[in-house]
């Protein structure tokens, strides 16, 4: 039976604040047919110069007050401390929690169905924007950092040297250097608004083993929850490989639950056992962080599936990330991939040679004026209790 999350206090003062018109990572355009005015393309597949980052702290003041002004952060006391505050619960929603249930999802979604399936594409509602200030920065940095380590199917602990010898800049090639994550990372289906949509998504360490990390808009959106929720590990070309599982339960965190917050675009969904066994069991399970560093070199997995890509196909872009000094407090990458590649997963530490990493943010949004830069939320407290929750909750 189900567990519940064990959430504790952690120090944290990130403000919630998201794009003017933007469009969530989908691949929608800003054209006549997707209907997204100038505001920004959706399916965060973007990356910006390293010299960017300068703007984002620029003007800034250090203290954790001036973050606290600028975007809901929390003020330090009089003894120079900034106390710390319980973070909110993730929402939960129950998906196909029964066998019959579950039956019914794995039977709906055909081969068909999977390559009829399209990338979202709508607008988030409009919000005023707030730059990342050095306070901000300050208070994540202060955030206890965590780390899990990456998992083989069998359970043991991957031990491989951290990091790639020859690390290849990529802003949207295939992936053919095979690894893990070719059984890691799949493509997610859905129904949304009675339609079959498609995202992506990514196997990682947890408890129950059956825990996967996607975007905040890949399990929900324009108020309600998505249906016939389905994750399929190293999809490549129609095939399924290590089969269809279909989600239980998912999670989000609040502030998308509520606003659509680009910021706290986070989501995990927990998978039934297939054939008797669990998610890890099958594929293993990447590593996976929070409260890191910014501006690290990064590699961003997904399946865009709006032209020129098609969703048959793993794509890879890899560089060094920078801070989105626009509208958002979210970290972004050189990227063209499209819409489908949303909750892609985003990796520190990623070795080329094994396909391992460690996790660390996923694809979540473009600006329709710099569809090369794709965006994806800094994972602090907020994305640690999304996971937290569903890595606990046992899969029926």
């Amino acid at each position: 039976m189900r567990r519940k999350a064990r959430l504790v206090p952690i120090l944290t003062a990130i403000a919630g604040s998201t794009l003017l018109s933007t469009t969530i990572a989908h691949g929608a355009t800003a054209d006549a047919t997707s209907g997204v005015t100038a505001g920004a393309t959706a399916d965060a597949t973007s990356g910006a110069t390293a010299g960017a980052t300068a703007d984002a702290t620029s003007g800034a003041t250090a203290g954790a007050t001036a973050d606290a002004t600028a975007g809901g952060g929390t003020a330090a006391n009089e003894s120079g401390v900034t106390p710390a505050r319980a973070v909110p619960q993730p929402v939960e929603k129950e998906a196909a929690d029964t066998k019959k249930e579950q039956q019914t999802v794995q039977r709906y979604w055909t081969e068909a169905k999977m390559e009829a399936a399209k990338p979202l594409a709508a607008l988030v509602p409009e919000k005023d924007g707030a730059r990342l200030t050095a306070g901000a920065i300050a208070a994540q940095a202060a955030a206890d950092p965590v780390s899990v380590p990456a998992t083989e199917p069998d359970g043991d602990t991957v031990t491989a040297a951290k990091g790639s010898a020859a690390v290849r800049a990529s802003t949207g090639t295939a992936w053919t250097r095979g690894g893990a994550i070719v059984k890691t990372a799949g493509r997610v289906f859905f129904t949304y608004q009675g339609r079959n949509a498609s995202c992506s998504a990514n196997a990682v360490t947890s408890e129950n083993k059956s825990t996967v990390i996607t975007a905040g808009h890949c399990v929900r959106m324009g108020g309600a929850f998505h249906g016939n929720w389905v994750f399929v590990p190293g999809y490549q070309n129609g095939d399924r490989p290590y089969g269809t599982w279909v989600a239980t339960t998912l999670y989000t965190t609040p502030q998308w639950n509520n606003s659509e917050d680009v910021n706290y675009d986070v989501a995990s969904a927990v998978v039934a056992p297939l054939n008797g066994r669990s998610l890890t069991d099958v594929v293993g399970g990447q590593g996976v962080s929070f409260n890191q560093a910014r501006r690290r070199q990064m590699h961003s997995f997904g399946y865009p599936a709006a032209a020129p890509y098609d969703g048959s196909k793993l794509v890879y872009c890899a560089g060094r990330a920078f801070d989105d000094f626009l509208m958002s407090r979210d970290i972004g990458l050189n990227c063209n991939m499209t819409g489908g590649s949303s909750g892609g997963p985003w990796f520190l530490d990623f070795n080329e040679s094994t396909g391992l990493g460690t996790l660390n943010s996923v694809n979540s949004f473009k600006y329709a004026f710099a569809t090369g830069w794709m965006f994806g939320p800094y994972f602090g407290t907020e994305a640690r209790a999304v996971y937290e929750a569903a890595q606990t909750t046992g899969a029926p």
